[in-house]
C-alpha cells in the first residue's frame, strides 16, 4: 500500500473536522420533537427553527448578508442572576465555501431567558426562521463594525 498524497490527508483531516463539528455543534441537546410536543410521526411546520430542525434533522442553513454560508447552532450560559438564571442566544458558524469545515462564527446578543437552560432554549426554537436570519445579520453588522474601529 503506497503513502497517501499531501492532497489526500488534506482531504481526510477536512472529512474528519466537519464529521467531529457536526456531531459536537450541530446536533441539539436534547430531543426537539419532544420538546415541541410532537410525536415521531407528526409533521411539524419548519417555518420555526424548531419545526425545522426536527422536520429536516439539521440546523438550518443560511447566506449571510456577506456572502458566505451559515448555519446555526443554540447555546445557553447562566447569568448569575436569580431571576433569570439563563439566557440563550444563537451562534452562526460560518463555514468554508466548500463545506470542507467552519472558518469563523458569530453570536446573536441575548434572545431569551429561563429558569433553566431548556427553558431558554425552548423559547429559541420558537424563533421564525425570518427573525433568526435577520439575528444572523445583525451579527454579522456588529462583526463588521467591531473591525472597523
Amino acid at each position: 500500500m503506497s503513502e497517501p498524497s499531501n492532497d489526500e490527508i488534506l482531504d481526510i483531516l477536512e472529512r474528519r473536522a466537519l464529521e467531529s463539528a457536526a456531531e459536537e455543534v450541530l446536533e441539539p441537546g436534547f430531543d426537539v420533537r419532544e420538546a415541541l410536543g410532537g410525536q415521531a410521526d407528526d409533521t411539524i411546520p419548519d417555518m420555526t427553527l424548531g419545526g425545522y430542525i426536527a422536520q429536516h434533522d439539521r440546523p438550518p442553513a443560511f447566506t449571510g448578508s456577506d456572502g458566505q454560508p451559515y448555519t446555526v447552532a443554540i447555546d445557553t450560559e447562566e447569568t448569575g442572576d436569580p431571576e433569570r438564571p439563563f439566557v440563550g442566544f444563537l451562534v452562526f458558524l460560518r463555514w468554508a465555501a466548500t463545506g470542507a469545515g467552519i472558518m469563523d462564527h458569530v453570536e446573536s446578543g441575548d434572545l431569551s431567558t429561563g429558569k433553566t437552560p431548556d427553558d431558554a432554549t425552548r423559547a429559541l426554537l420558537d424563533l421564525s426562521l425570518f427573525e433568526v436570519k435577520a439575528e444572523l445579520d445583525a451579527a454579522i453588522a456588529r462583526r463588521r463594525t467591531e473591525l472597523e474601529d
